[in-house]
């Protein structure tokens, strides 16, 4: 037989729909329960790079609300104080929501300007959480990861964008 392609009528599951951005940001927060020893935090925050993507790709997908159950999920697989993320990236989607009522359009260099600077507040902010909390370390011990995430924001961004397609094919 003949493989064939979505017929007309046929739409995709609404747990497709509704579930592929959340789980994808659920598993980006897990990639920091991987087994890889550093000395230093070099591993970008993927649930942060999802979160930001699925928002600049869809911004009609969520609204800001969802950065509190995502940013709970990250904190408990990061080991970060509780509540870090859940109010660094509830401030960060507002932020993108006031940004984009100023713009009339967006291209792909704003797009990464965006997500560059929510990426500097993110892991800044989770560093003085981790402060407060009496944790260590100064904005240099966090530079590396910072530029690491600033240039993997395309590649994430370009995921993101593949899995759109698929979410929405019948």
């Amino acid at each position: 037989m003949i493989p064939q392609g979505p017929k007309l009528g046929n739409h995709p599951s609404r747990f497709r729909l509704e579930g592929t951005p959340v789980i994808t940001v659920m598993l980006g927060s897990m990639a920091t329960a991987l087994p890889v020893v550093v000395s230093s935090p070099v591993m970008p925050p993927f649930g942060l790079l999802l979160l930001l993507s699925w928002r600049l790709l869809r911004p009609e997908l969520w609204q800001a609300w969802i950065a509190l159950p995502l940013g709970l999920f990250d904190d408990v697989m990061s080991g970060q104080p509780l509540g870090s993320a859940m109010f660094l990236w509830t401030i960060t989607l507002i932020g993108i929501d006031s940004t984009e009522r100023q713009l009339y359009w967006r291209d792909y260099w704003q797009d990464w300007l965006i997500a560059a600077a929510a990426i500097i507040f993110c892991l800044s902010g989770g560093l003085l959480f981790a402060r407060l909390t009496g944790g260590g370390g100064t904005m240099m011990l966090i530079a590396p990861q910072i530029l690491w995430s600033v240039l993997l924001y395309p590649f994430v961004a370009r995921q993101c964008a593949w899995l759109d397609r698929w979410r929405i094919m019948a």
